[in-house]
């Protein structure tokens, strides 16, 4: 409707209004004195009404998207004009000796001004959703949670879709709401649900509760991808938009609701005794696990951050997003290689650093396989360079972030971050510095994660590439990863591997078919998985821990502490000494040889180097 006819429509209302007043008013027998002075009370309301009216805006709403705001402006503009009028009475009393309207109909007029606006857009809007909705057949929505985000949900739907879905119950297990309506949608339990699911009554699950235990968001998203059924779920409510809902921002659940767990309870206040008012240094600050420890430490307020990084475009951007999105500026941008040692030391003379969290390191199996040198240089000696100076500073802590492909490592990646873990394990024996490790499996979004190739391999309509049928590996988010890395890093005491609660192992091929449920697609019709082979170091199926180590419990249900070998430091060191040297002959050979030296428990898997692994009488 143009926002000139609905203008005037409203100023029609308010002339309906005046006239009704004055009937209510007087019985329907208006006196000659009162009808005559219509005649200039009428023009004078409707000029009143217009001025309100355009201050605020009430012409300027959707009709078919009346919402409470909508109703607000009009209550506004109506009651602050007739609040002008009664502060006016008193003034024109004075001057004329008459009011300009009697008191009683600016009341009765004002009540039925705001009673017909609302109810003439009221009534428009479900005319024109019952219009548009006639002869189509409505999608059939439950939605999981009947609070407050549950009902928001549904009034988006009616307003922003109702053309296209209708909402046919919410499911909550609190006793007090069972079977019974709200806004007129029954209640039903969690078990009617599955029911519903399972006989394909519904053709759309709206998650709109945010206190839903994982395993039972997880039975519910299975269960909808088993019968073909869309899941949505609504944002955090502080993503929407000007604090309102739209039906466009509930989206459909993505691959970290696949693999979503329990939220994370930490000891805050532990880690900001630790952390408040200490410099603290992130190396490989720029990067997926970096970046977002830098983001975790901030709200416990470091006196100074020191963000490390050779990459120099992403640690820019990181300098943009701290300065310009979280409006910090605690920080030094510091561009170096951990593996060269006059940088490294010139950095810990001038920051001083006392805690340094250390996730600069080589990550990628396929690519390390290929070039040991650079594992060697930058996961071995870049460490040992960090470990050394924090230990000769006087650093406090040293936080190394390890992975599980360190445990019964097969390929040259992991048995380079084993080396690792060893030489700072050791060397804390012999120094004051505590040296803490911490292993966890993949992270989701990290750079090179195999989840967003599977996203773009899906958009672009596949193949999808794994590279076996029963390749499994463990997950977690990014944040839940770092938390965890803070939470262990200021509880260990020193000599400590921390082991994450990774949950389940995760079977990559039936992850993949969740995700092409997901976008739509139907597999093998719209899209195809290929299978490629495990590619050189890799694995079937990852481990937290060896054979030789054991754990016991923490103070933190979801971290465990590995009992493990313990290693002469002057052994390890001597090791370590005779392997680096080797960078400079380029003998990718005898580098991996003397990484399986050190760590016996090295197999080589799907690797020209598992030639190496014959001789049996190579120790140390």
């Amino acid at each position: 409707m143009p926002v000139s006819v609905l203008f005037l429509i409203d100023l029609g209302i308010c002339f309906i209004s005046v006239l009704i007043s004055y009937l209510l008013r007087f019985n329907f027998n208006i006196p000659a004195e009162e009808f005559n002075s219509l005649f200039w009370v009428i023009p004078s309301l409707l000029a009143i009404r217009t001025i309100s009216n355009l201050i605020f805006q009430t012409h300027r709403g959707i009709i078919r998207l009346t919402n409470t705001s909508d109703v607000q402006r009009v209550f506004l503009s109506v009651a602050c004009g007739s609040i002008f009028i009664m502060l006016f009475n008193p003034i024109l009393l004075r001057i004329c000796g008459t009011y300009l309207i009697p008191y009683s109909i600016t009341v009765i007029e004002c009540v039925f001004t705001i009673f017909l606006m609302v109810t003439m857009r009221i009534g428009v809007k479900v005319l024109l959703i019952e219009w548009f909705s006639t002869g189509k057949e409505k999608s059939k929505v439950v939605i999981v949670g009947s609070g407050d985000t549950g009902l928001t949900a549904k009034r988006a739907i009616e307003r922003d879709a109702g053309a296209k879905y209708g909402v046919v119950a919410f499911i909550d297990d609190d006793p007090g709401r069972r079977g019974k309506k709200v806004q007129g949608v029954h209640v039903k339990q969690q078990t009617e649900l599955f029911e519903m699911i399972n006989d394909q009554e519904i053709q759309l699950v709206i998650l709109a509760r945010t206190d839903i235990e994982a395993d039972q968001k997880q039975n519910i998203i299975d269960s909808c991808l088993v019968n073909n059924i869309k899941v949505f779920s609504v944002p955090p409510v502080s993503s929407w938009i000007n604090g309102e809902l739209s039906f466009k921002q509930i989206k459909k659940i993505n691959v970290k609701d696949l693999l979503e767990r329990s939220i994370i309870d930490i000891h805050t206040e532990n880690i900001r005794k630790e952390l408040q008012g200490k410099r603290v240094l992130v190396t490989g600050a720029a990067g997926s696990i970096g970046s977002e420890m830098v983001k975790q430490i901030l709200p416990f307020k470091p006196s100074k951050l020191i963000l490390l990084d050779q990459a120099e475009s992403p640690l820019y951007e990181l300098e943009r997003e701290l300065q310009d999105e979280l409006n910090y500026s605690g920080f030094e941008i510091v561009v170096g290689d951990i593996r060269n040692e006059a940088r490294m030391r010139n950095v810990f003379q001038h920051f001083q650093p006392e805690y340094v969290f250390h996730a600069a390191a080589y990550k990628h199996v396929p690519l390390m396989e290929n070039n040991p040198s650079e594992a060697l240089l930058t996961n071995v000696k870049g460490t040992r360079v960090l470990a050394d100076l924090a230990s000769e500073f006087g650093v406090k802590k040293f936080v190394m972030v390890s992975t599980d492909k360190a445990v019964r490592p097969t390929n040259v990646m992991g048995a380079s971050k084993r080396v690792a873990e060893i030489y700072v394990q050791s060397l804390g024996q012999v120094s004051q510095t505590k040296f803490i490790t911490t292993r966890f499996g993949n992270v989701l979004g990290s750079n090179g994660s195999v989840i967003p190739i599977f996203a773009r391999q899906i958009e672009r309509g596949g193949p999808v590439t794994v590279t076996h049928p029963d390749v499994t590996r463990f997950f977690m988010t990014i944040p839940e990863a770092c938390l965890l890395v803070l939470e262990a890093g200021t509880y260990g005491q020193g000599g400590e591997i921390f082991l994450f609660d990774m949950g389940k192992s995760v079977k990559i091929k039936d992850l993949v078919e969740k995700m092409i449920k997901l976008s739509g697609l139907t597999l093998n019709k719209d899209i195809t998985i290929k299978y490629t082979g495990l590619r050189p170091g890799e694995k079937l199926y990852e481990e937290l821990l060896n054979d030789k180590e054991n754990t016991v419990e923490t103070h933190h249900k979801r971290i465990m502490k590995a009992l493990v070998q313990e290693f002469d430091f002057k052994m390890v060191e001597q090791a370590i000494n005779e392997m680096i040297p080797f960078f400079e002959t380029q003998n990718n050979e005898e580098i991996v040889k003397r990484m399986k030296l050190l760590v016996p428990e090295y197999k080589s898997k799907n690797s020209i180097f598992e030639q190496l692994d014959q001789d049996t009488t190579n120790t140390i």
